[in-house]
C-alpha cells in the first residue's frame, strides 16, 4: 500500500482520473522526448474517450504537449487490458516518422500505471493493508490510527497534509466568492454563494447544515470549473472532506494541527479502499469516489470528536456501506450533475455516520474491510454504462430527453 500522499493531490479539476492523470502522462511523455518531438497523436480508449471532452481530457493533454501539434483520437467502444482509462501516446519526428509510443492507464485519483510495470510512481510502504489488522496493531500497542500512518510514512507527510489542507481552505473561499455559470453545455449556475448567505439567516438548528452544504458546493463548483482542488480521494469527490473539516474548524474551533492529524486517519481509510478495491469511477462507479470520500470524512469527524479507534472504523464503515452500488452517470460527461449535489449530500451523511458511531460502543457486525470487498465485487458486477461512460442512468435519461 502506497503513501497517502497519493490520496491527497493538489491539482486542477474537473477529474483526477480524466484530467489530472492524463495531464501528468502527457508531461512524462513529453519530457522523455527531450524536446525532439515534432508532433503527437494521443488515442483515448474506454471511459476516457466516452467522457473525455466533458472532463477536459483532450484540452489537458494538448495544453501539456504544446507547442507541438497534437491529434486526439477518441475510441470509446474499444477497451484495452488493465483498466478502462487507457491512453496511447505516439511521438513523430520532423519527417512524420513514428519515434516513440507509450501505452499508459489513468487508474484513479490522478495515479498512472502501465502494463509492464515499467512505470511506478512510488513503492509500497505499508506492511498492513487491512483495517482489521491495523486496528489490532493499534489496540495491542495503545496507539491511534494516525500513529500507524506516521510510523510508516515519509518524514514530510505532515507538511504535505498541511499544504493540502491550505489548498482545501482556499478552494472553499474561492468557491464561496464566485458566482456565474459553470462551463459546459448544462449552463448550470453556481449555488455556493447563495447557500452561504442563506446559512447566516437560518435558525441555529439549520445553520451548520447549510454552511456544510455551502462549503461542499464551493469546492465542487470550483472543481467543475477546472479550478485548483485537492483529491480526497478524487477530484469528483473533492468537496466532501474539505467541507466537513472546514465546518469542524469554524463551528467547533478545532485547530489546523488537529485537522491535519484527522486527515492522516482519513487518508488511511481512503488508502485501504484504493488498495483493496478502487477509487476510480470508471472502474467501480461513484461508490469508489463519493462513497470513499464519505467514509474518509466520517472517520475524520469521529476522530476529531474524540472517538475511539473502533468508533472511527464504524463511522468509516457506515459512510461507505450506505453508498454501495452508487453509479457514476454524469450528464454530458461533465462533473456537475449529479456530482456537485452528491458531494454535499455525502458531507452531511459523513457527519451523521460519525454521530451514530460515537453514540455506540464501536461494535458492529460488518467490518470496513468487508464493505470494501463488497464495493469491489459490486463494481465488477456493475454494467459499464454506469461507470463514467455517460451512457446509462441519469445521462441516458438526459440524452433521451434532449436528443
Amino acid at each position: 500500500m502506497k503513501s497517502i500522499k497519493h490520496i491527497y493531490k493538489i491539482g486542477h479539476g474537473p477529474s483526477s482520473s480524466h484530467t489530472m492523470g492524463p495531464r501528468k502522462a502527457a508531461e512524462i511523455f513529453k519530457s522523455a522526448g527531450a524536446g525532439f518531438d515534432a508532433s503527437y497523436k494521443v488515442t483515448l480508449y474506454g471511459s476516457l474517450a466516452a467522457t473525455g471532452r466533458g472532463h477536459l481530457t483532450d484540452a489537458a493533454i494538448a495544453d501539456e504537449l504544446k507547442p507541438a501539434a497534437c491529434e486526439i483520437v477518441f475510441k470509446s467502444e474499444e477497451l484495452l487490458p488493465l483498466h478502462t482509462n487507457a491512453m496511447v501516446f505516439e511521438a513523430f519526428g520532423e519527417n512524420g516518422e513514428l519515434t516513440r509510443t507509450w501505452r499508459v492507464y489513468s487508474v484513479g485519483g490522478g495515479d498512472l500505471a502501465d502494463e509492464l510495470g515499467t512505470f511506478k510512481e512510488s513503492s509500497d510502504i505499508y506492511p498492513l493493508t487491512r483495517l482489521s489488522d491495523i486496528l489490532k496493531w493499534a489496540d495491542d500497542n495503545g496507539k491511534l490510527l494516525s500513529d500507524y500512518v506516521e510510523e510508516n510514512e515519509e518524514k514530510d507527510l505532515l507538511q504535505h497534509l498541511s499544504a493540502a489542507w491550505d489548498a482545501m481552505k482556499k478552494s472553499i473561499l474561492r468557491g464561496l466568492e464566485t458566482e456565474g455559470r459553470l462551463p459546459g453545455g448544462l449552463n448550470l449556475p453556481r449555488k455556493a454563494y447563495s447557500y452561504f448567505q442563506k446559512a447566516h439567516a437560518s435558525s441555529e438548528l439549520l445553520q451548520k447544515l447549510n454552511l456544510l452544504f455551502a462549503y461542499a458546493l464551493a469546492v465542487s463548483e470550483e472543481n467543475a470549473a477546472g479550478g485548483l482542488v485537492v483529491t480526497a480521494p478524487t477530484c469528483g469527490s473533492s468537496g466532501v472532506m474539505p467541507s466537513v473539516l472546514y465546518l469542524m474548524k469554524k463551528a467547533y474551533g478545532f485547530s489546523d494541527d488537529k485537522i491535519v492529524k484527522a486527515m492522516a486517519t482519513a487518508g488511511l481509510i481512503g488508502n485501504i479502499a484504493k488498495h483493496n478495491a478502487s477509487i476510480s469511477g470508471a472502474e467501480v462507479g461513484c461508490q469508489g469516489e463519493v462513497g470513499v470520500a464519505c467514509a474518509m470524512a466520517a472517520a475524520a469527524a469521529a476522530k476529531l470528536l474524540g472517538g475511539t479507534i473502533y468508533q472511527v472504523e464504524y463511522a468509516a464503515e457506515m459512510g461507505l456501506e450506505h453508498h454501495l452500488g452508487l453509479t457514476c452517470d454524469p450528464i454530458l460527461g461533465l462533473v456537475q450533475i449529479p456530482c456537485i449535489e452528491r458531494n454535499a449530500m455525502a458531507a452531511a451523511r459523513a457527519f451523521e455516520c460519525a454521530a451514530f458511531a460515537l453514540n455506540s460502543d464501536g461494535k458492529h457486525r460488518i467490518s470496513f474491510d468487508e464493505v470494501v470487498d463488497t464495493m469491489a465485487a459490486t463494481g465488477r458486477d456493475m454494467q459499464d454504462g454506469y461507470k463514467e461512460t455517460a451512457k446509462s442512468g441519469l445521462a441516458y435519461k438526459w440524452n433521451l430527453k434532449n436528443r
